[in-house]
């Protein structure tokens, strides 16, 4: 009866001495690696970890600025640092696949819509999930716009064959099925497949 009565008082003492957070013989504190946060962004409780900067490529091939895409507690951060494209309005979109090729960008295929709904997000059987708000490029050819897409996971984008972001040459009129009459595609960037 000692002995239990021994070991009863032993674990008791334990477990209040965790309770308050003070150490316990055998207890391993563990630290987090600063260095590991010098390039993420906290949001609430969670770590936001950027991918790597990819790039806007237009349809004659030009490079044309680079987007940053990372998960956040508040959804998929989208920052955008286009140069060189036509000042105005224009359509933004998450398409299907991880191609930008070609003069149109065609390889890109259609807006990411893992739902099946309809274009535009004033369409009552809309939006697709890819259908983002209209972009401004500025007089001088610059695109600095960011955007969080709530429910939206870099995992989602990163799946077996990508997907890319894409400017199109009109602004998106939100409503009309397939592509909110947002004409050409201007500005290609590929988010690749994970790994």
């Amino acid at each position: 009866m000692r002995i239990s009565a021994s070991l009863m008082a032993a674990a008791m003492l334990a477990l209040s001495a965790c309770a308050d957070n003070e150490p316990v013989a055998n207890d391993v504190n563990l630290t987090m690696n600063d260095t590991a946060l010098s390039n993420t962004e906290l949001v609430g409780n969670d770590v936001a970890v950027p991918v790597a900067p990819i790039n806007f490529t237009g349809a004659d091939g030009a490079a044309l600025g680079s987007v940053t895409v990372e998960d956040s507690a508040a959804g998929l951060i989208v920052r955008m640092a286009g140069t060189g494209m036509p000042a105005g309005t224009h359509g933004l979109h998450l398409h299907m696949v991880g191609k930008c090729e070609g003069t149109k960008f065609e390889s890109a295929g259609a807006h990411w819509n893992p739902d099946n709904k309809q274009h535009g997000r004033e369409n009552p059987e809309g939006p697709h999930k890819g259908d983002l708000p209209n972009a401004t490029v500025g007089a001088d050819g610059l695109l600095t716009e960011s955007l969080t897409l709530a429910g939206v996971t870099l995992a989602e984008l990163q799946d077996n064959d990508g997907s890319a972001l894409v400017v199109h040459a009109q602004p998106d009129d939100y409503k009309t099925d397939p592509s909110g009459n947002s004409g050409d595609r201007i500005a290609c960037a590929v988010i690749a497949p994970a790994g």
